[in-house]
Parts: structure tokens; C-alpha cells; sequence
């Protein structure tokens, strides 16, 4: 990236001020997008977030060892249980997160205890 920005600089330097702001709109969406990409590939693992009433991802697979954390991003809370009653957290309220190892191999069928309708669904191997 700064190889990127280097040379940007030493060209930008042969521009006329309207040459550079052409330079600027046409560059501006590929820098853009690498810092998107960044992003999206900074985002952690095995994160199950809790949104709209809805589980997402509502299925996950993970290895034997294997942390995953749900976080809560609706406005009211939620919690996380195991139907066998494998684990089971607190209410969580607006990004509050809660965590759980697995360490045996299963699946795990879970759902909100206050909203039961909301279900998901994490498979150890």
C-alpha cells in the first residue's frame, strides 16, 4: 500500500491541478474498494451476530476447540440457548456479546429464550 501511495504521489506530481483531480476521481473508487476489501477481510471468525430477530449466519460449522461469540446488534435483548441446555447466556442487550468453546464434536441446535422463534444451529467436527 505504501509502494501504491508512493507512486501515486510521484505521478501526481506531473499533473496540471485538472489532470489531477481526473487522476483523483478515476483512482478514488479502486482505493475504494482495497480498503473495502480490508475491511471485510478483518472481520472476525466464527461470529454469529444477532440482528432484525434473526440469527446470522443461522448455521455455522466449526472445528473441536473452536470459540464462537454472538453479538447482539438489535435494540432489545436477546439470549443465546442450547436446547439440551448445553449452554446458555445472559440477556444480551444492544452489543453486548456472549461466548462459548465447544469442545466435543455435535450438533448444537440453539434458539433466543425470549423469542423462541429464532433458532440456529452450530456443527463441531
Amino acid at each position: 500500500m505504501q509502494t501504491l501511495m508512493k507512486h501515486l504521489r510521484l505521478t501526481s506530481l506531473r499533473f496540471t491541478p485538472g489532470r489531477a483531480m481526473v487522476a483523483a476521481m478515476l483512482l478514488g473508487p479502486a482505493v475504494g474498494a482495497l480498503l473495502a476489501f480490508g475491511a471485510v477481510a478483518a472481520q472476525e471468525e466464527n461470529v454469529v451476530t444477532i440482528d432484525n430477530f434473526t440469527f446470522t449466519a443461522p448455521e455455522l460449522t466449526v472445528a473441536v476447540g473452536t470459540t464462537v461469540k454472538w453479538v447482539n446488534h438489535d435494540d432489545i435483548p436477546h439470549t443465546v440457548v442450547e436446547k439440551n441446555k448445553a449452554f446458555r447466556s445472559k440477556a444480551l442487550d444492544t452489543d453486548d456479546s456472549y461466548s462459548y468453546t465447544f469442545a466435543s464434536a455435535g450438533s448444537f441446535d440453539y434458539f433466543c429464550g425470549l423469542h423462541p422463534h429464532m433458532v440456529g444451529k452450530i456443527v463441531v467436527k
